[in-house]
């Protein structure tokens, strides 16, 4: 099964704070744990997010688009990074989540979601 892991995102990654001995600490654990998802088949692809105030929404309401500037205001409501995982089930992927490094200076969230596949479509 493959599943969506998502960080979600804190007022600290919203702040960008990349530059920090914090943020060079987590991301070189950070690059060990991907390291082992690798190697052990699970990981498919994986990314960071720069913070909302570079992004963008896009409103639908019937036939009208309206398009939103970031920053976006609740944070707790953000994704600040993903990956896309491979697992035999949620039991594994949870497993993997609870090995993973704490991805940001204080309390955080991941969040893990499975992908419709398409016998769930038949």
């Amino acid at each position: 099964m493959r599943v969506m892991v998502l960080v979600k995102a804190t007022e600290d990654s919203e702040k960008g704070l990349l530059s920090t001995p914090w943020a060079t600490e987590m991301f070189a654990a950070m690059d060990r744990f991907n390291d082992e998802l690798r190697d052990a088949g699970v990981l498919l692809t994986a990314d960071g997010l720069k913070p909302s105030v570079h992004g963008k929404r896009v409103a639908f309401d019937g036939a009208g688009r309206r398009v939103i500037d970031g920053p976006f205001a609740e944070t707790k409501e953000l994704v600040a990074g993903f990956w896309l995982w491979e697992v035999k089930d949620m039991e594994e992927a949870v497993a993997w989540v609870r090995r993973c490094p704490n991805p940001m200076p204080g309390p955080s969230e991941i969040e893990i979601r499975p992908l419709y596949e398409a016998a769930d479509l038949a």
